[in-house]
């Protein structure tokens, strides 16, 4: 999401981000993150950030680890670290330093909330902090021969008294410490306490803060959208023929199973993003490419027939082409009549595309019209997704061909199988409607 440096440029993507801003308004968030953000001293440019969120209306459960400030009082008090399975042993006086770390961590991040200095964005802000006994532990117990004694799993998460406090607008925040109803304190892990905090809730969102942009493909390309089927899949170390897949960074072993697990228990979506890049939770909630992986039960894309609700969004996508000549002025009143032809792409509950068919059933033919993708999603195949659907859809309809009328855009339907005509090709009905002014070329497709 680049900083518009423009009057014009500020004002579209000021509104590009308003349809989230009405999205997430009373929306639940759980966003993690671990104590390396604040001892790094990157948890300032954060804080404003969250007072932002906050000021949305968006109701915020903020999950703080703490290992490198456990580590460092595990040092100070000449002990070592003792880790099985990639968790923590925690024995009784590596107990007393996760207490001690915990609690001045907390202490630092609720100062760091708490800021309202003039001519800053934490200027007149009010975020409230709330905190308590919201997590109910469990001992791990033993785990292959290993007792880990004070490390615990989340139990259960105390639901009512977390929705309490944030009907009284406050921020929750929560520590990798549990307690028992025997009056034990357990040693969590972040990633335990966000996921179970987030299925509790009922999350609309799930975000890792960590330190890989993403998930990465093959090729090292950043995967922006993953469902729980192909998340899962990239765990999975063997690949048909006896191939292996090529190793995924730690943090993404840790927080991708998390969030495959979230999903798959209801939360809408879990972000995996970085926490080096200054200002990612807003570049990744407020975009529609956002910066970082996210996932989901299932793709967000949906085809479907437009109705009349959805003539705003188309207008607002067909308008930038109309003007530019690309596609013949419609106006809100032909659409209202034609709205049956029209159908609609949704990206999480935003038009993103859109298509008519207009049949000709005596010459077993059907003109797609008024096709468009939003230009900001252009090159993830939305297009071919459309002429796919609008094809299956005239072929239901027992045609036999498709035609196009267009003046810009010709080799991206000779790249798709279509082959240029002239108006002799057309229908009778639409040879008497052909535009000669124009000059559209015609392009057909047998299907």
């Amino acid at each position: 999401m680049p900083i518009p440096t423009q009057s014009a440029d500020f004002v579209a993507w000021f509104r590009s981000v308003a349809p989230y801003i009405n999205a997430f308004r009373g929306k639940t968030f759980v966003i993690a993150f671990g104590g390396e953000v604040v001892a790094d001293g990157k948890f300032v440019e954060l804080t404003h950030d969250f007072n932002l969120l906050a000021a949305l209306g968006i109701r915020l459960v903020l999950v703080h680890g703490a290992r490198p400030q456990i580590e460092q009082h595990l040092a100070k008090n000449n002990l070592d670290g003792s880790y099985h399975q990639g968790i923590r042993l925690t024995d009784a006086e590596t107990m007393k330093c996760v207490k001690e770390a915990a609690g001045r961590l907390r202490l630092e991040i609720e100062a760091l909330l708490s800021m309202g200095l003039a001519n800053s964005p934490m200027a007149n802000a009010d975020i409230r902090v709330a905190g308590g006994n919201f997590i109910t532990a469990q001992p791990i117990g033993v785990i292959n021969g290993v007792d880990l004694q004070h490390t615990g799993s989340v139990r259960k998460v105390d639901v009512a008294a977390l929705q309490d406090r944030m009907e009284f607008g406050e921020v929750v925040l929560l520590s990798t410490l549990g307690y028992s109803p025997t009056g034990e304190v357990f040693n969590l892990t972040l990633e335990d306490v966000a996921t179970a905090t987030a299925i509790a809730l009922d999350a609309d969102k799930l975000v890792f803060l960590m330190d890989t942009d993403g998930v990465q493909g093959k090729q090292g390309e950043l995967l922006r959208e993953l469902t729980v089927a192909q998340a899962q899949a990239l765990l999975t170390p063997a690949l048909p023929g006896g191939a292996t897949q090529r190793p995924l960074p730690d943090d993404v072993n840790l927080f991708l199973p998390c969030a495959i697990r979230a999903c798959e228990a209801g939360v809408a979506r879990t972000h995996l993003i970085s926490r080096h890049t200054d200002g990612s939770v807003l570049q990744e909630l407020f975009s529609d490419e956002g910066i970082g992986t996210m996932v989901v039960e299932s793709t967000l894309n949906t085809l479907r027939a437009a109705d009349i609700e959805d003539i705003g969004g188309i207008l607002e996508l067909l308008r930038p082409l109309e003007e530019s000549g690309i596609l013949v002025r419609r106006s809100r009143e032909l659409l209202e009549r034609e709205i049956e032809r029209f159908i609609v792409l949704e990206h999480s509950h935003r038009i993103i595309g859109c298509a008519a068919l207009y049949p000709f059933p005596d010459e077993k033919a059907a003109e797609l019209a008024c096709m468009a993708v939003d230009a900001q999603c252009r090159d993830r195949g939305y297009g071919e997704a459309i002429l796919s659907y609008m094809t299956d859809l005239a072929k239901s309809q027992g045609l036999k061909k498709l035609f196009v009328l267009t003046t810009r855009t010709a080799h991206w339907f000779i790249e798709r199988g279509f082959v240029e005509s002239d108006v002799t090709a057309l229908p009778e009905q639409k040879k008497s409607l052909y535009n000669y002014q124009r000059k559209s070329k015609v392009f057909v497709r047998k299907i």
